[in-house]
């Protein structure tokens, strides 16, 4: 009974789907008289095409891809390399291998890259983030400072929250606090207020880090699991240095 039910479910749901998409009416015809075939027929040709062309779609099935197979871009690109050693190949594996926090492999890669022409204020960026996150602030500075100005303001923030973690790295702790003042009335995300409290608090400002920990706070309520789940460790970081904020009063 409750198979039966199931089916007839289906079949209500595709029925309705053929008429709100406007697709053939002899669609209907063949999920009421013939519901396996014309179920399994219906789903093939007419909604498994529109659902490979829905980008929640494409990007659900890519993190699904790329969870059960991290290392699946890292092989595509380095064939790619293999076939043609372009600048633009170079940059697609330096891109693959930083994703998976591979830095020290993509640095050099980028270097070569950004040496075989003109570097571009994307590219100049992505040598700046792998030099600083092997370590190489001084050097990653000194490419930002270098790099075409971005012409976007979500470019200029994006480049300024790295410039403000190297500012921390390099001991240039006012500069750092300035930056990220700045930059948390603007960046999406928490990734920008969650360092911005992490400084303040190693700086003992902790009236200053807890106010805008409450922001992060405020902001998580208003989110649903699935959208916390984007930035999940920054939230329970924020949470955890909230309550022991609250403790000590």
């Amino acid at each position: 009974m409750i198979i039966y039910l199931a089916i007839l479910a289906v079949q209500v749901m595709l029925i309705i789907d053929v008429i709100r998409n406007g697709r053939n009416q002899l669609w209907i015809m063949a999920l009421m008289f013939l519901p396996g075939p014309g179920t399994i027929a219906y789903l093939a040709i007419e909604v498994y095409p529109r659902l490979r062309g829905n980008r929640h779609v494409r990007t659900a099935r890519a993190s699904v891809v790329a969870k059960l197979d991290p290392e699946r871009e890292v092989r595509a690109a380095r064939d790619a390399l293999d076939l043609a050693d372009t600048a633009a190949n170079r940059i697609r594996l330096a891109d693959a291998l930083a994703e998976l926090g591979r830095y020290d492999d993509a640095l050099p890669l980028y270097r070569e890259a950004t040496e075989r022409g003109p570097i571009d204020m994307r590219t100049g960026e992505k040598l700046a983030r792998a030099q600083f996150e092997t370590g190489a602030a001084a050097e990653a500075l000194a490419t930002l400072d270098a790099n075409p100005a971005p012409s976007t303001q979500s470019d200029r923030d994006r480049h300024g929250l790295l410039r403000a973690r190297i500012f921390e790295l390099l001991g240039r702790k006012e500069e750092a606090l300035a930056l990220y003042a700045d930059l948390v009335t603007r960046l999406p995300g928490e990734e920008g207020r969650c360092r911005y409290a992490a400084l303040l608090l190693d700086q003992g400002w902790e009236k200053k880090a807890r106010a805008v920990l409450e922001e992060v706070e405020g902001r998580m309520k208003r989110l649903d699991r699935q959208q916390r789940a984007a930035e999940a460790d920054m939230y329970r970081w924020a949470t955890e240095k909230l309550a022991a904020l609250r403790v000590r009063g």
